[in-house]
């Protein structure tokens, strides 16, 4: 199953980034199919979208992409998939690849992209104590204590688009919007 993590404020791009129009689709639109390529089953998390299987965050909003990760993790498990492959609605591109290079042993992140990973859909009940806990809900004290594998793979470094000119980046031509 893949889940395209999509529940953010989206403060530094200054307005919904996973509304914004890349090439006459959304970026979010971008995300699901690229990762609608990998796997048979993609769940938008954080929003519901017309013609898509929406998930609201787990166990609340405004959890972060842990609660995401959360809801498509719990959604995985009651589906019948043992894992969940990610993505964030600000990465328009999953390439050929990249899957098998995360599916593992484990839970997995593409260094530098800790949105794209790979998740056992095992972590489900880990995660609920995780953020039920004291703590600041980042995604790398979860990746600590889970002691997810980070996969560096220089030939997937992706374009992000946080800010606005990231995306202005993206439609000149020539160039890729990858960050530096």
């Amino acid at each position: 199953m893949g889940a395209v993590l999509a529940g953010g404020r989206s403060s530094r791009f200054g307005s919904d980034k996973a509304r914004a129009m890349l090439d006459g689709r959304s970026l979010l639109e971008h995300a699901v199919a690229a990762l609608g390529r990998q796997v048979e089953t993609v769940a938008v998390c954080g929003r519901q979208v017309e013609g898509m299987i929406g998930l609201a965050d787990r166990p609340a909003a405004d959890m972060g992409p842990l609660g995401g990760l959360n809801a498509a993790l719990h959604h995985a498990r009651a589906q019948g998939y043992d894992a969940v492959l990610t993505t964030g609605c600000d990465v328009p591109a999953y390439p050929d690849g990249l899957a098998e290079a995360l599916i593992g042993q484990g839970a997995a992140i593409l260094k530098g992209q800790q949105l794209i990973g790979f998740w056992p859909a095992s972590l489900a009940g880990e995660l609920d104590a995780h953020l039920a806990e004291e703590n600041n809900r980042s995604i790398r004290g979860w990746l600590e204590r889970v002691g997810a594998r980070i996969v560096e793979r220089p030939e997937f470094v992706l374009p992000n688009i946080n800010r606005p000119e990231d995306l202005e980046r993206l439609t000149r031509p020539g160039r890729d919007g990858r960050q530096a």
